[in-house]
């Protein structure tokens, strides 16, 4: 029997959305599903270009239908920007490949400066090239700077009739040979600081746009391009000055959230694979699921991975609920981008220990699902970039609440309008959270969330009696430690949230927060090493170790779980 909470393409029914919404979901999965495993997994080694699905999605209109934002929709009632739905694209996206998923990230990328923008001719370009099936590109990061946005190189002279002639390189740039319309960044010759910045359309069809190379051996076409003056006309051009600053860090903002779900579906089927191959291994004549390691192996995977949805899921209804007076977004955001895709690294790494030398067998989807799920982690700024942007909000989190009317489900059929004027990228030390403490309070009655509370009761101490001084505050490496005690924090209290919400089975809660309190032990001990902490943090980090409340009876209930999946799913040849 299916597990319903893990995707499964046989039983999958998104019943819950609109019914255009439902049609398009399912025809993906049928989409993939005909074509079958030989194909997906030869043109993965193959690196064959997308064409196919490309095709698909512009017949079905697919990206047109989820990523143009009402306002641009004209009188096509089923065309919004929907988080939730697309996050659910994602999952499925993820499922078969990240290739897929990868031109469809890098086309939102490139949608969020013209859907920002108050260049209406250019939003309409946008919306009718979508109607076309073309993809989009987002041209910000270059070779030597990466996504160092202050240093860029590419150079708008003015060229005296209201317009620009551009010339720079763009490097890492998905889509960039196939795009319509690709978001490009850039800076004036003629003025200095955060006044000359532009962003600007360009077309990768036209002359002076030139296409160097895939710098990666891949089915995802990830370009270097160089623009060689380059006419920017006034209608090209979609944000100037620290707009357009603004512009490419909201866009990022709405691009990253997209990378949990994504690692949720590589995870999926990969658990789907290793759990049916290992269950039907023999090995000195007793199962391979039979070895007490290979049972925890796989619980600890299972768990995690519910962990992941059910943090994703919960992230899903803030990011919708956004606003000016409430941007508490902007802590779970990078939280989905480094703590879920983190976690679906482990989730591998778990599953990989226990079928070995099979995960390395080119007719597997494992074999992708090992080197893809490594790049969600580097994608959209680094694990390090924000986990450090997290630390931000760590004081006002764990100790000073305030007060906002709870955040329902949001799997409304509502055009999510908030993510394209989220206006200046500043101020975050001002946001406020609701208290993180009832959502633990509810499962109280649980062994390891009771332990793990004191464990985040014990991170509010150290907050407020251990925290990095003036001059640790300049030591990432210490701070880094800290960021990961505080992730998990969050990362608790929105599987809390999300699991009353679902009613979930207690026994895989419970379980999961045993994993949760090793690993809150385990960076404590981290932090404990590192050599920058003074004698308090030393006696705080290892005073806040716990250990997880073993009850193998609960822990027996899952693992049943998890055999369960066995069989249950195998993409057909």
């Amino acid at each position: 029997m299916a597990d319903p909470l893990l995707f499964n393409p046989r039983t999958y029914d998104p019943a819950h959305f609109d019914p255009e919404t439902r049609r398009l979901l399912r025809a993906t999965v049928d989409w993939f599903e005909e074509r079958g495993k030989r194909r997906l997994t030869d043109d993965y080694r193959n690196a064959v270009w997308l064409a196919d699905f490309l095709e698909f999605a512009a017949k079905e209109g697919l990206f047109a239908t989820f990523l143009t934002p009402s306002a641009a929709a004209g009188d096509a009632r089923d065309k919004r920007w929907d988080t939730a739905r697309i996050a659910a694209l994602n999952e499925i996206l993820g499922f078969y490949g990240l290739d897929y998923w990868y031109a469809w990230q890098v086309t939102i990328l490139g949608l969020g400066p013209v859907w920002q923008s108050d260049n209406a001719a250019a939003r309409a370009r946008a919306a009718e090239l979508l109607a076309q099936g073309e993809v989009f590109a987002f041209g910000l990061s270059e070779k030597t700077h990466g996504a160092d946005i202050y240093s860029t190189d590419m150079l708008l002279e003015p060229d005296g009739e209201g317009g620009f002639r551009a010339t720079g390189s763009k490097y890492y740039i998905g889509n960039g040979n196939a795009a319509g319309l690709v978001s490009v960044f850039g800076r004036r010759t003629d003025l200095e600081g955060p006044d000359a910045y532009v962003f600007f359309a360009a077309d990768s069809r036209a002359p002076g746009y030139r296409l160097h190379k895939n710098v990666v051996h891949s089915s995802k076409f990830v370009s270097e391009f160089r623009l060689t003056d380059y006419p920017v006309a006034a209608e090209d051009v979609l944000h100037t000055g620290r707009a357009a600053f603004d512009a490419a860090l909201n866009t990022v903002n709405v691009g990253k959230f997209n990378l949990c779900t994504a690692s949720i579906g590589i995870c999926e089927h990969a658990m789907y694979e290793a759990v049916t191959h290992a269950h039907g291994r023999v090995l000195y004549g007793r199962p391979v699921t039979a070895f007490p390691h290979v049972r925890r192996e796989l619980t600890d995977a299972y768990v995690r991975l519910v962990g992941m949805k059910l943090f994703s899921d919960r992230a899903v209804d803030y990011f919708r609920s956004a606003g000016p007076d409430d941007r508490r977004y902007l802590l779970f955001n990078p939280m989905t981008k480094m703590k879920v895709t983190t976690e679906g690294e482990k989730v591998i790494d778990l599953l990989w220990d226990v079928i070995a030398a099979k995960g390395f067998e080119k007719d597997t989807y494992f074999h992708q699902a090992a080197v893809e799920i490594r790049g969600l982690p580097k994608l959209e700024g680094t694990v390090h970039v924000n986990l450090a942007l997290i630390l931000k909000f760590m004081r006002n989190h764990l100790l000073d609440p305030a007060a906002y009317e709870p955040v329902p489900t949001r799997l409304d059929a509502a055009d999510d309008a908030f993510l394209f004027r989220q206006g200046p990228a500043r101020g975050l030390g001002a946001v406020r959270f609701h208290d993180w403490r009832p959502a633990f309070d509810a499962y109280a009655h649980l062994p390891n969330v009771a332990r793990f509370r004191e464990q985040a009761d014990a991170l509010c101490a150290f907050v407020t009696t251990a925290a990095p001084d003036e001059e640790q505050s300049r030591d990432l490496d210490l701070l880094l430690a800290v960021g990961q005690l505080f992730a998990l924090v969050v990362h608790g209290q929105l599987v809390l949230e999300q699991s009353a919400l679902t009613t979930l089975d207690e026994d895989v809660l419970d379980e999961l927060f045993g994993v949760l309190v090793r690993d809150f032990s385990a960076h404590a001990v981290e932090l404990h090493g590192k050599d920058s902490a003074t004698a308090a943090q030393q006696d705080w980090a290892l005073d806040a170790v716990r250990r997880p409340v073993v009850d193998e009876s609960r822990t027996g209930r899952v693992w049943q779980r998890v055999e369960a999946l066995a069989g249950t799913y195998e993409m057909a040849p």
